[in-house]
């Protein structure tokens, strides 16, 4: 290998006339021994003699790493003059030098090998890349023959994500600590129209020192830069090493202020306790209300990992409308998920809490939640299989909510199967639920559900597509002290000492799904019209479904994509029944740029038999009478910058408006933007309890918006306001400054969201993150508590 490399060194080497008559014949003759000894050199000089860094690198590691190749990987060298010096024992190239060896690449004007020292230099323009990309600029570079310790003069570093160093010298020390003097870090892009105007921000240091072994960098005679101007100058401080993923210490303290809990201060330490498992302790110091001690313990496994949140204070509120009745108040907060095999996995999602504010009193959680739900589950999907198990726990954040809104289910059982082969040409199913259900009003109820379902699509020769379908059904019902359930929607069920026991029910369904799409081209314009209708006739059920209680199907919204539906209700407790007809069209338009407008509208009417919908809880549903109320809806997206939908229920008789739901989204030039409204009757009679369905109509409208000023600065927006009311629910103005390696936000945002000793709010928000160095948030509110990064956004 000696040889071969040598002789391709020799290819290469370009003397200039003279070269040798100055040196005499000697070094003519030895020649190829001269050349083979300075190959061996340098090859001893890039020979690794550490194992590699197990993490990426980044630009302060790149300095001087030794490069990480195998001694029998080749190295080639070019210049314009080699000059081998016996008396000083050192071999000189001179002139262009090129030097390659694996991934690096060395430039510079002069390369000396000194074998008394056993070290190398190169001086003049020196230029070194390594395989990550990463280019360092230097005046001198001098090396140990093992690559151990070196020495940089007037460095220049560029790293490949363009991360910059610039010291004075720099200088490998011990093998693992690298010493920057009088220089200065930034991972900001320089000015391509001036490269000499100062970055967004650097940090200037009188001495850095990277020690490898500690992953620690050690700032010393700081100072941080703005735009060029000094703003902050510290004699010490001590970051963890970016190649790093973990390591114990201080993370980025917090402040807030508001009124509720005055000014807060939260100190987070972290604790790197192993590659996969840490605790993270954040006390928060509180003015008004006490002490908050935090702790977040993270742990991965080999088939999954988990996480638990610890949360809890001393303090005994003052205010009467605190649901809090002793001095501790506290939460504990847990999640996991485990891989039993490539198919199959369980978790959980469980939080408990001493009350129903104290998360969000403390701003741990949105102040807009309303409930609680934790959960236990099992789940897989393999082949054409799919289960589900979970237990479920609800508990509602709200002071006027019902006990039927707390619950425990335990569990749900959901098994789906889709047989694998064709069955009468069509698709065969099975579906399956079990439910174990408890409520705090002292409704006690189970279920099992086993269905079967069959369909076949069938095109003509021109084009109309028929699909029949079919499904059996058999339900029983456990059900104990009924008389306690509000939700049934029926009157019957209230009537005095019902009796316990078992509820059979069973139903059989028959329909047929016709389509006839026309497909026709204008221009780029490609448009399909496609007639709808549905027939679907099934008896009434057997057993009276009105005496079961209702905890699933609460929920309608009736619209057009529930229109074409088998059975519109949200859940299993209540099912259509009678035979009922659905019809209406379908418009597409696709345009040749890839936008498209689609188009549907329709009805739905119930042709005989019993209408499950005409009862006193669904009477606003638009469902109630044999003739149902108009649905349409239009869907529009204009490529990737304009999106807009919009559903809307016409009352079946006069043609008033029911129910509108609007949304868009649209981008334009240095404008982006986004509006929903929802306009939601209420006043209609319904047997419904207070908080399931509005008495008053509800009208709302969301906005939020962005507005590029500059390449680097942004308006931005929000409002929600609820229009039938004329009361705003919360909106905010914010200016932000984001550039390549820098952000900032200065926001003023309001609430008016009240419950318990939750009280309306207004805060000043300032939030700024530097790239590699974290984030940092100040607030200020002058009415109600925020968390200590000042957002309202948890979950």
């Amino acid at each position: 290998m000696m040889a071969r490399a040598a002789t391709i060194l020799l290819s290469m080497c370009r003397a200039l006339p003279g070269f040798a008559a100055s040196y005499g014949r000697a070094f003519a003759r030895n020649r190829g021994v001269v050349l083979a000894g300075v190959l061996a050199a340098f090859a001893v000089l890039l020979a690794p003699t550490h194992e590699a860094f197990a993490q990426a690198q980044t630009g302060l590691e790149q300095i001087i790493e030794p490069p990480q190749m195998g001694s029998a990987e080749p190295m080639l060298l070019q210049a314009d003059e080699m000059i081998y010096e016996n008396d000083n024992a050192t071999i000189r190239a001179k002139g262009n030098v090129e030097i390659y060896y694996g991934n690096y690449t060395l430039l510079a004007d002069s390369v000396v090998y000194n074998r008394n020292s056993n070290t190398l230099a190169a001086e003049g323009n020196v230029r070194m890349k390594d395989p990550d990309g990463a280019v360092i600029t230097a005046d001198q570079l001098t090396l140990t023959d093992d690559f151990r310790d070196g020495f940089v003069d007037a460095l220049k570093l560029v790293t490949k994500d363009e991360t910059r160093i610039v010291a004075q010298s720099a200088s490998r020390e011990a093998g693992n600590v690298t010493v920057f003097r009088k220089g200065w870090f930034t991972p900001c892009k320089l000015c391509e129209e001036d490269p000499t105007k100062p970055p967004t921000w650097r940090i200037r240091a009188g001495k850095i020192t990277h020690k490898r072994d500690q992953a620690t960098i050690t700032y010393k005679d700081a100072a941080f830069d703005f735009f060029g101007v000094p703003v902050l100058w510290v004699p010490y401080f001590q970051t963890a090493d970016p190649t790093v993923k973990r390591k114990s210490g201080f993370l980025m303290p917090s402040y807030s202020h508001s009124d509720e809990l005055g000014s807060t201060v939260q100190v987070p330490y972290y604790f790197a306790l192993s590659d996969h498992y840490d605790f993270t302790f954040a006390p928060m110091w509180t003015e008004k209300a006490g002490t908050l001690l935090l702790g977040d313990w993270r742990q991965r496994t080999a088939s999954g990992g988990y996480r638990i949140e610890m949360a809890g204070v001393f303090d005994n509120p003052d205010d009467p409308l605190s649901p809090a009745d002793q001095d501790f108040r506290g939460s504990i907060k847990t999640q996991g998920k485990f891989a039993l095999d490539p198919y199959y996995s369980w978790g959980w999602d469980i939080l408990a809490e001493t009350d129903e504010t104290f998360r969000r009193f403390y701003n741990l959680d949105s102040r807009l939640k309303t409930d609680r739900v934790s959960q236990v589950y099992l789940e897989g999907l393999h082949d054409r299989n799919y289960i589900s198990t979970r237990f479920y726990n609800t508990q509602s954040l709200l002071f006027q909510d019902e006990d039927f809104s707390e619950a425990t289910v335990y569990p749900i059982i959901d098994y789906d199967y889709i047989v694998g082969t064709p069955v009468i040409g069509g698709e065969l199913s099975f579906n399956s639920n079990a439910m174990v259900f408890s409520s705090e009003d002292g409704t006690d109820s189970n279920r099992l559900i086993v269905e079967a379902n069959w369909r076949r699509k069938l095109i003509d020769p021109i084009g109309q597509v028929f699909t029949p379908f079919g499904r059996l059904r058999g339900d029983v019902y456990g059900i104990d002290q009924p008389a306690e359930l509000d939700l049934t929607g029926s009157d019957d069920i209230m009537s005095e000492d019902p009796e316990d026991g078992a509820i059979w029910r069973g139903n059989a369904v028959a329909g047929l799904d016709y389509r006839y799409p026309f497909i026709t081209t204008t221009g780029s314009v490609t448009h399909t019209v496609e007639p709808i209708g549905q027939i679907i006739a099934r008896p009434d059920t057997l057993g009276d479904q009105q005496d079961i209680p209702n905890e699933d199907a609460l929920s309608l919204v009736f619209d057009d994509t529930l229109l074409f539906d088998i059975d519109k209700f949200s859940g299993y407790d209540r099912i259509e029944t009678g035979t009922r007809a659905n019809y209406g069209f379908g418009y597409t338009a696709q345009f040749a740029s890839g936008a498209y407008l689609r188009a549907v509208a329709g009805q739905s009417y119930q042709i005989g038999g019993q209408n499950e919908f005409d009862t006193a809880f669904y009477q606003t549903s638009g469902l109630a009478t044999d003739a149902s109320d108009y649905v349409t809806g239009v869907y529009f997206q204009a490529t990737r910058n304009i999106s807009f939908s919009a559903q809307q229920r016409f009352d079946q008789d006069d043609l008033t408006v029911q129910r509108t739901d609007l949304g868009s989204w649209m981008r334009y030039g240095p404008l982006q933007a986004r509006v929903n409204y929802a306009d939601v009757p209420g006043n209609l009679p319904t047997a419904a309890p207070a908080g399931i369905v509005p008495e008053a109509d509800s009208e709302e409208i969301l906005a939020a918006g962005a507005l590029a000023i500059t390449e680097d600065w942004s308006l931005l927006a929000n409002m929600r306001y609820d229009i039938q009311e004329d009361q705003t629910i919360t909106d905010g103005l914010g200016l932000r400054y984001q550039d390549d390696c820098f952000m900032m936000d200065v926001t003023y945002q309001r609430s008016f969201i009240r419950d318990q000793d939750i009280e309306p709010d207004e805060r000043f928000l300032v939030n700024f993150a530097l790239k590699y160095l974290g984030a940092y948030t100040m607030s200020t509110s002058a009415f109600g508590g925020f968390g200590a990064d000042g957002s309202d956004s948890n979950d």
